[in-house]
């Protein structure tokens, strides 16, 4: 038997692991018996700490085999594109394990911001109890009337989600986006196209992070990310850069749980009329009220009614 080292899987592509350990980074791969459990799940994701047997490969090439993972503390996941929601056929894909915070990244503008999309990710990220959880608004030097942009995002800092407004061109916010990311292992996500790496590279230019521009035929970005990996700050701490998101069905959500997930809807259940309140129809529905007097903003609830429905649809009891 090797060395056995502890470590953090930094980056993952095509069933190979970089575990950074503190001989420094080790390639890995899966031991053959735990490749057994990688079925409905990413066994191994970005965040996770694993146990890593040394391997001698070659005169000058050293790597390792995974034999252990961690218990997670927490999991940012989403449906895998492929699988079928609530179906048998259904598979959890790890976005990134033991995140001390998500931010949330949209652009002002090229592509517009998809808020229910936002939505989506805030649901996942409640679900998986992230301590802290961001929103940041790139490209604002594309729009004009930044203050009609602020008026968008408004009520998600109204209900408690910070938003950090920032131009990765001109450097404008960014300063204040690297000082909540010092110390902390962050995950940067969204959907593509929205400047996730080009932040990065304002951050801390030498990472050489490689960016590609949103394609202006159809207004969706390219996948500039091929792979997922946790950057290390020079300042202390990790950024997790994935690859661009098209679509999020938060994983393991039922639908007569999503109203715990929105923050503002969830304090209000206990006060509906009937316990097993939809909050679609029901008399005496204390979040229905709340919308109609304001407190709960129409296109919150809106969204909350949209993604019930898709849950309920593929749902199987």
């Amino acid at each position: 038997m090797g060395e056995q080292l502890t470590g953090l899987v930094i980056r993952t592509q095509s069933g190979f692991f970089t575990v950074d350990t503190l001989q420094g980074p080790i390639v890995c791969q899966l031991r053959g018996r735990l490749k057994e459990e990688y079925q409905e799940t990413d066994l191994v994701a970005i965040g996770d700490r694993v146990t890593v047997e040394r391997l001698e490969t070659g005169a000058d090439t050293v790597g390792g085999v995974i034999v252990a993972v961690a218990e997670r503390e927490r999991v940012l996941s989403r449906v895998a594109p492929r699988s079928a929601v609530g179906t048998s056929k259904e598979r959890e894909q790890v976005i990134i394990a033991n995140p001390d915070q998500a931010i949330f990244v949209f652009a002002a503008a090229q592509p517009g911001p998809h808020l229910r999309m936002l939505d989506r990710f805030l649901v996942a990220a409640e679900k998986a109890a992230i301590p802290a959880i961001r929103i940041c608004v790139n490209k604002i030097d594309l729009v004009p009337d930044l203050a009609a942009t602020r008026a968008l995002f408004a009520e998600y800092e109204r209900i408690g989600y910070p938003v950090l407004y920032v131009s990765a061109k001109t450097g404008v916010g960014i300063a204040a986006l690297h000082d909540v990311l010092v110390g902390k292992i962050s995950v940067f996500t969204g959907p593509s196209g929205v400047g996730k790496t080009s932040l990065l590279n304002a951050i801390e230019p030498d990472l050489g992070r490689r960016v590609s521009a949103v394609s202006t035929a159809t207004t969706k970005g390219r996948h500039t990310t091929r792979y997922s990996e946790m950057v290390p700050l020079a300042d202390g701490g990790y950024v997790a850069d994935t690859p661009g998101i098209r679509a999020i069905s938060p994983w393991d959500v039922e639908p007569h749980e999503l109203d715990g997930y929105y923050i503002e809807i969830a304090p209000l259940v206990a006060d509906c009329k009937f316990p097993d309140c939809t909050h679609t129809h029901e008399p005496g529905c204390a979040v229905r009220a709340a919308v109609e007097r304001g407190a709960v903003s129409a296109e919150r609830y809106d969204s909350y009614l949209r993604l019930r429905e898709m849950l309920e649809e593929e749902y199987v009891y």
